[in-house]
């Protein structure tokens, strides 16, 4: 048997934990995989004596995270911190530039520093593997990076928050409102307390900032991500959603255009036909389109302990058998940086909903605005109106289903219907994705 693998694990909350726990579990599975024994010699914590259902008793306990991350008594630093600064980011630079792999599931620090570190761990010929930093226990970073090598990629795209997915899902199937289907998430521990970073799009960001690196040979570009989040979603879109045949998701996409990559994050429209829209619950999906492949879908665990974990250990065996590739696919010195495509020439379909007031002329004067901007309306639909109603009574819900048109001439439109003071309050748009 070569020599053992020593590893060091900075932080032992729910993942962490899940870490030691799946480590001691496969030890001679792994050690017949790897042909080394894999052993967490250190770890490091916030509180030494908590009990977290792992047996610690052959550990070196560290109370700084960065010290650990120096130690020679360990061989590859395991960061499960969290956090884009701070300890995070000092002890991984840390143990890189010792000359110690890193495997992390920290998506805030590769999406705001990954180009960074990319080059530090090349620079000394380490690996830098985060398999678990995207969409948990699926398998998407060593798609891209290697399984999907001899492809031209087209599009990435896919749930990357089972938060959000949980909510909007229960807001369907339960027809609850989006408060109601929040506190719920929270209650079962779906959400954080404050729950911005996941309904607000920013944890999806992340994510797919990451992505879309890997997919198309491009720098980490995060400020060129366009992001909305979920929380302006009502019953009344959902339920207009499955009445013309779609599903609403926070979708994560990234997409090579004429103008450049596309970056966004924000709800949208997907037909009911689609993989990505039997997507359910908790769980993550991405889909890549690519030349050879044209369209595969990954579905599974986007969180929790034993998934992330599984993705952690798996760059954990990565490491022990001497696997070392480039962290985005190609050596940092050939990542290009990201040429970001304008998001008003944003193309595709949309879903408009208006608060109309009944009166003579309103929907003449919407339908001219559109017009002037040469949008062609696929589908008008009166929405929540099942009884038969006196001119003036109240505003009328009307939905607009448009053709292909783009992200600025959709927003004129409506900037010149507000002026008219045709619409009662701001309208509400979500996007349609192609299939």
């Amino acid at each position: 048997m070569a020599e053992i693998l020593r590893v060091g694990v900075a932080g032992l909350g729910t993942v962490g934990a899940s870490v030691v726990r799946l480590l001691q579990r496969q030890a001679q599975a792994l050690a017949g995989r790897t042909g080394r024994d894999i052993v967490v010699t250190a770890v490091s914590a916030r509180d030494p004596g908590k009990d977290r259902g792992v047996d610690l008793g052959g550990a070196t306990f560290h109370d700084d995270p960065v010290a650990l991350a120096a130690s020679d008594a360990i061989d590859l630093f395991v960061e499960l911190i969290g956090g884009a600064e701070g300890p995070a980011r000092l002890s991984v630079e840390t143990a890189l530039a010792k000359g110690k792999s890193v495997v992390t599931a920290n998506k805030a620090l590769l999406s705001a520093h990954g180009s960074a570190l990319a080059e530090l761990a090349e620079s000394r010929h380490v690996a830098l593997a985060f398999e678990a930093s995207v969409a948990g226990g699926i398998p998407i970073v060593k798609t891209l990076r290697e399984g999907l090598a001899g492809n031209s990629i087209e599009r990435v795209y896919g749930i990357l928050n089972g938060t959000c997915n949980y909510i909007l899902s229960r807001m369907e199937a339960e027809r609850l409102s989006f408060e109601e289907c929040l506190k719920e998430a929270q209650r079962l521990g779906y959400a954080e307390a404050d729950p911005t970073f996941d309904i607000g799009g920013f944890d999806t960001a992340h994510k797919l900032s990451i992505l879309a690196s890997l997919a198309f040979g491009a720098r980490i570009a995060p400020e060129a991500v366009e992001i909305e989040g979920i929380e302006r979603v009502t019953l009344a879109d959902i339920d207009a959603a499955g009445e013309l045949g779609f599903r609403i998701k926070l979708l994560g996409v990234a997409q090579r255009t004429a103008q450049g990559i596309e970056q966004r994050v924000h709800p949208t429209m997907v037909r009911k036909t689609t993989a990505i829209a039997q997507v359910m619950g908790v769980t993550n999906a991405v889909t890549i389109d690519a030349d050879a492949v044209h369209e595969l879908t990954l579905v599974g665990p986007g969180a929790g302990g034993d998934a992330t974990a599984s993705a952690v250990v798996a760059d954990i065996a990565d490491v022990a058998r001497g696997v070392r590739s480039a962290p985005f696919g190609l050596p940092s010195a050939s990542l290009r940086k990201l040429e970001r495509a304008p998001a008003a020439l944003h193309e595709g379909g949309y879903y408009i909903r208006l608060s109309v007031p009944d009166v003579p002329g309103a929907f003449a004067a919407i339908a001219t605005r559109m017009a002037e901007r040469k949008i062609s309306l696929e589908s008008i639909m009166q929405h929540g109106a099942r009884t038969a109603r006196r001119v003036g009574e109240s505003p009328v819900g009307v939905i607009l289903i448009t053709h292909a048109t783009t992200e600025r001439l959709v927003r004129e439109a409506l900037e010149a219907i507000y002026a008219d003071g045709t619409i009662a309050e701001p309208a509400q748009v979500i996007r349609i994705e192609r299939e």
